[in-house]
C-alpha cells in the first residue's frame, strides 16, 4: 500500500489536473494501474486481518488463559507445563486436539503476558497488583506521655485500598516485619512495590541512580520475589498514592492520640478499620473500592511457603561486666562471655544473645526510647550462686543495686549463697523494685536473714498487713547492739595492748 502523500498526490494529478494514468505513473515510477486503482477508489477504511474460528481451540483458551495466569504468580518450578495442561484438558474437558496445537499456544501467551507485565511498569497508579510503601509519624499515648511513633502504610493505587501498621522505630527489622505481616495477612504479595530511599532498605545511591541496598532487604526481596522501584531522590511526588494515604490514615484513624497498652495487640485492631475503610465509591472510578481490592488481589503473587526470619546478625564484643552495646542500648550477656565476641540477633523487638553453637544464652526485649540498659540477672545469679567468693572480686558486683550490694557486703559467705538463691528464686522480669523494698523493710531492725526478706516480700506481694510489733509486759533487760564484721576484734585487742 501507497503512503497517505502518494496517495493524496495521485488524487489531485488525475482528478484535479486531469493528468493521465501513464504520465503519473512516469513521474512516480509506478505502474498506471496502480495510478487508476488509487485515483478511483471510493472507500479507505483499514480492514483489519480476518481471524479464523478455532472450534477445537477457541473453547478451552480462556480456560488455559486462566492457568496461565495462576502460575505465572507462582515460581517456576511450580508452574505447569504445556503438556499437563493438554493431559488436564483430555481428561477435565473433553479437549480433542493435539498437544503441539496446546503446547504453542501455551508458549505465545506467556511470552504475550510476561511482555505486557514488563512493559507495564511504569505508570505503577494504572497497574492492578502494585503497591507503594512509606512511613508516617503520629502521636500516640504510651504510659502517661505522648509520643511520637511510625506507622508504616502500603497502598495499592489501582483501588486506592491500603494497610497500615505501628512500630517503635522506621529502622530495617521495623519495615520488613510490617510488610511480612501485611503479605500474609492479605494472602498474597504484589507483584511491583514502589518505595522511597529509606534508610532501612538502601545504604548508598551512586550518581546514575544505582542503589547499595541493605543485605536483610536484598534476601527479604528473593524470598517474596516482588519487584521493587525506587523514587528519584528528592522526588517523593513519583510515590504520591502512598504520601496521600500517609496523610489520610493519620487524620482519621491516629488523631487525636491513641492509647497504646500493648503495641501489638493494638496492630490487630488496625486491620479491621483499614478494611472497612473500603466499602466507598473510588474517587474516579465510581465503583467500589471493594471489588477495585479483588482485581488487585488476583494480580498478587503467592506467598512462599515458608516466613521470612526478619533480623539481623552482628558479632559484638561484651565488656568487663559481660554487656554488648547494639544501636547505642546495653545488654547484658553472662559474666563467662566478659571481653569476648558474642553473636546477637536482632529483629523489630528482641535482642538475643547466641552462643558459639548459636544456642540461646539471654533473649531480650528491644530497648528503644532514652532507656539505655537491659539486665538479664539470671545468668550471673546462678553463677554467682556457686561462687559467692568471687562476688567481691567480679565486676558484676557494681552492677547491682545499691543496697542489694551493701547487703551483700555484709554477709557471710553462707548467707550469700542463701541470698544469691533467693534473688534467683524471686527475681522476676528482672526488676529489683519488690526485692529493694522487702530488703529495705526487712533491714528496719538491723541486718535480716533470707527468711525475713522472703517474708517481707510475699507480705507486699500479696498486700498482706504488715504485722505489729509485740509490746511485752515485763521490762526487758538492756541488750547491746551487735556488730557484724571483725572491727569490733581489732578494738579489744587495742585496749589488751594498752
Amino acid at each position: 500500500m501507497l503512503a497517505v502523500a502518494q496517495i493524496d498526490y495521485i488524487r489531485h494529478e488525475v482528478n484535479q489536473k486531469g493528468e493521465t494514468y501513464a504520465s503519473v505513473g512516469r513521474k512516480m515510477g509506478i505502474d498506471p494501474r496502480t495510478v487508476s486503482k488509487y485515483a478511483n477508489q471510493e472507500e479507505f477504511n483499514k480492514k483489519e486481518k480476518q481471524k479464523r474460528k478455532s472450534p477445537v481451540m477457541d473453547p478451552v483458551k480462556p480456560i488455559l488463559d486462566k492457568w496461565i495466569k495462576e502460575d505465572l504468580k507462582k515460581k517456576k518450578k511450580y508452574q505447569r507445563t504445556a503438556k499437563r495442561m493438554f493431559e488436564q484438558l483430555k481428561k477435565f474437558h473433553s479437549f480433542k486436539g493435539s498437544y503441539r496445537t496446546v503446547r504453542d499456544y501455551v508458549s505465545r501467551r506467556k511470552k504475550e503476558l510476561t511482555a505486557t507485565t514488563v512493559d507495564a511498569a511504569l505508570p505503577l497508579e494504572a497497574i492492578p497488583g502494585t503497591a507503594q510503601v512509606d512511613f508516617g509519624t503520629a502521636p500516640f499515648k504510651y504510659q502517661s506521655e505522648v509520643i511520637d511513633l511510625p506507622y508504616l502504610v502500603m497502598s495499592f493505587p489501582y483501588s486506592n485500598t491500603f494497610y497500615f501498621q505501628v512500630f517503635p522505630s522506621e529502622n530495617t527489622e521495623c519495615l520488613l516485619e510490617g510488610l511480612q505481616r501485611m503479605f500474609h495477612h492479605m494472602g498474597g504479595v504484589p507483584k511491583i512495590i514502589r518505595f522511597d530511599n529509606l534508610s532501612p532498605a538502601v545504604k548508598k545511591i551512586h550518581s546514575k541512580g544505582e542503589r547499595d541496598l541493605t543485605d536483610t532487604f536484598e534476601r527479604f526481596v528473593l524470598h517474596y520475589g516482588f519487584k521493587y522501584e525506587f523514587c528519584n531522590p528528592g522526588k517523593g511526588n513519583e510515590k504520591g498514592h502512598v504520601e496521600a494515604m500517609v496523610k489520610y490514615v493519620r487524620n482519621n484513624f491516629l488523631l487525636p492520640e491513641n492509647t497504646i497498652l500493648d503495641l501489638d495487640q493494638f496492630n490487630k485492631t488496625l486491620w479491621k478499620q483499614a478494611e472497612e475503610d473500603r466499602n466507598r465509591p473510588h474517587y474516579e472510578k465510581n465503583i467500589l473500592q471493594t471489588k477495585l481490592y479483588k482485581v488487585d488481589q488476583e494480580n498478587w503473587l503467592m506467598l512462599p511457603e515458608k516466613e521470612f526470619h526478619c533480623a539481623r546478625y552482628q558479632d559484638v564484643r561484651a565488656d568487663k561486666y559481660g554487656m554488648v552495646t547494639v544501636d547505642k542500648k546495653q545488654y547484658s550477656t553472662s559474666p563467662r562471655f566478659a571481653k569476648q565476641l558474642v553473636r546477637v540477633c536482632i529483629t523489630y523487638n528482641t535482642v538475643i544473645i547466641l552462643n558459639d553453637r548459636n544456642e540461646v544464652v539471654v533473649k531480650h526485649s528491644r530497648l528503644y526510647g532514652i532507656k539505655r540498659k537491659s539486665m538479664i540477672w539470671q545468668p550471673y545469679l546462678d553463677l554467682l550462686s556457686k561462687r559467692p567468693r568471687a562476688i567481691k572480686y567480679s565486676s558484676i558486683y557494681n552492677q547491682f543495686p545499691t543496697i542489694w550490694s551493701d547487703y551483700l557486703n555484709d554477709c557471710t559467705e553462707e548467707e550469700q549463697k542463701k541470698a544469691l538463691r533467693l534473688l534467683g528464686e524471686l527475681l522476676k522480669n528482672d526488676d529489683f523494685s519488690l526485692l529493694n523494698e522487702a530488703l529495705q523493710t526487712a533491714s528496719v531492725h538491723g541486718h535480716p536473714s533470707v527468711d525475713q526478706i522472703k517474708h517481707c516480700f510475699y507480705t507486699i506481694l500479696n498486700q498482706n498487713t504488715s504485722h505489729t510489733t509485740i509490746q511485752p509486759k515485763v521490762p526487758l533487760p538492756r541488750v547491746p547492739e551487735i556488730t557484724r564484721g571483725l572491727s569490733h576484734y581489732d578494738t579489744f585487742f587495742q585496749k589488751e595492748d594498752q
